[in-house]
């Protein structure tokens, strides 16, 4: 048996729309530095590293497996294992797959589940609590992080604490769950005294939360474990096999285990916890200035009052207003009422209607070896800036419908172009015709920055034909 006591999973998954611009399909909140200098998921995996804790598992979608591991290691964080996700499928099944694994090697080992988009000021008071909630957990039971509620908010689910345990100091049994109750029942909850908020963080037994799933969810099991058995094992990520996961039912693990279960307790806690879900939560976290403005970016303000302003490309100008929230990316300018910004994911949905891919891509497009960001477009050309990361290496490819041109503003580049291989410079170009198989590479310590202009009947991300690929894209539809 392992000598940790605790092992941290965390759940990298969800999009984030009501965060949007800045939260996309591409880019969700939990990879945002949306407070404080780390994004939420890096401060989730360092508030995790606990006294006798293992490395943390990470369990999240396939398009994001290359951003969750640079964030890890920028943070000096060496994740167990970065599970990947062929499909979403709620909570329920995450928790089974990281107890599966889990308990092969520690039956009963203490899993510490944690949502990586929440924000948490108090890390003494966390560690408090996790210490609480062990003696319960190591006793069998299935321990939830309840938050002394600050306001009766009717975006959460409500905990009610049942009789203290004995032997466990501020641990109760769990009475009932209630999900996001209207506003005078929250009030009344408040009031109570006997509420908490549930903040979906979880300390139990890998065979206590598998033993409770086959008791009152046996149809996630087998399919989790079959998708186990069948997963295959890339450097530090473990792709689930997806004929077997997608037969699992999308379920939330509340509703699979944590209502049914009599093994449930609560462990009462404050710690400057928020579920960063809106704009107005955000500037509410937010120290504000004197006019109560959160003010992030290029922004030039005045007589501007209780508002939220974030510019991340160019000037941002308010002159007379009030609680408004500004949102200013490459692609898109949000203006909102910030006592109304919960309705931003409505307007997401119109535009997902509409197909507008700003609602799933940042105008900066991530991949392993770099990024690339498209600056002009029109009838037949594209015109797109790289950047590629010291060491990165774009895979072998070649394209059906267009050529490109190649010119490096910044370091130095080696070309691969059907048979020639060669080194391109600062101020140096050259052209890759339509149907060559071509690789640019950066071998540098420096970053390297060119200019791609294509040209072509079709210049969809689509028309790419890998060969050879450093990062398990074998085929086209892989990001």
């Amino acid at each position: 048996m392992s000598t940790a006591t605790i092992y941290p999973a965390i759940l990298s998954g969800g999009a984030g729309t009501r965060l949007w611009p800045l939260a996309r399909a591409s880019t969700p909140k939990q990879l945002l530095a949306l407070y404080g200098k780390n994004t939420l998921i890096q401060d989730t995996a360092l508030r995790a590293a606990l006294p006798d804790a293992a490395p943390p598992l990470v369990i999240c979608g396939e398009r994001h497996r290359f951003v969750v591991a640079e964030q890890m290691q920028k943070v000096g964080i060496s994740p167990a294992a970065i599970v990947l996700e062929p499909m979403g499928r709620n909570t329920a099944p995450a928790v089974a797959i990281i107890s599966l694994m889990i308990a092969e090697k520690d039956s009963q080992g203490l899993i510490l589940l944690l949502p990586s988009d929440h924000v948490i000021q108090d890390a003494e008071a966390f560690e408090a609590a996790v210490r609480k909630a062990t003696v319960a957990a190591r006793d069998g039971y299935i321990v939830t992080f309840g938050l002394k509620p600050s306001s009766a908010e009717t975006g959460y689910g409500y905990i009610e604490a049942g009789a203290p345990l004995k032997g466990s100091d501020g641990v109760n049994s769990v009475s009932r769950f209630v999900e996001k109750p209207d506003a005078k029942a929250a009030a009344e909850y408040v009031q109570s005294g006997n509420y908490r908020w549930n903040s979906g963080m979880l300390l139990f037994r890998a065979d206590v939360m598998l033993a409770e799933l086959g008791c009152l969810a046996p149809d996630i099991v087998g399919p989790c474990n079959s998708a186990l058995a069948a997963a295959s094992h890339d450097s530090d990520f473990v792709r689930l096999d997806a004929s077997s996961f997608e037969k699992s039912p999308n379920i939330s693990i509340d509703v699979a285990v944590m209502e049914k279960t009599a093994k449930a307790a609560v462990v009462s806690c404050d710690l400057g916890w928020a579920d960063v879900g809106t704009w107005s939560s955000l500037w509410s976290l937010s120290d504000r200035d004197a006019e109560g403005n959160v003010l992030r970016g290029d922004v030039a303000a005045m007589d501007t009052h209780d508002s939220l302003v974030r510019s991340d490309r160019g000037l941002t100008a308010l002159i007379g207003v009030k609680d408004l929230v500004v949102v200013s990316t490459d692609d898109v300018v949000l203006v909102a009422d910030r006592k109304n910004a919960q309705s931003v994911g409505a307007i997401v949905q119109r535009l997902k209607v509409s197909n507008r891919s700003e609602v799933s891509e940042q105008s900066r497009v991530q991949r392993p070896w770099g990024s690339y960001q498209s600056i002009d477009s029109g009838d037949g050309f594209q015109v797109k800036e790289i950047v590629v990361k010291p060491g990165g290496r774009l895979s072998l490819q070649m394209h059906h419908k267009r050529a490109e041109h190649w010119v490096v503003v910044e370091g130095a580049a080696q070309v691969t172009c059907d048979d020639k291989v060669f080194t391109l410079n600062t101020n140096e170009a050259t052209y890759i015709p339509l149907g060559a198989k071509h690789r640019l590479e950066n071998l540098g310590k420096t970053p390297l920055r060119l200019i791609e202009v294509q040209c072509g009947s079709y210049l969809g991300e689509d028309d790419i034909v890998r060969f050879e690929d450093v990062y398990g894209r074998a085929d086209s539809k892989k990001v």
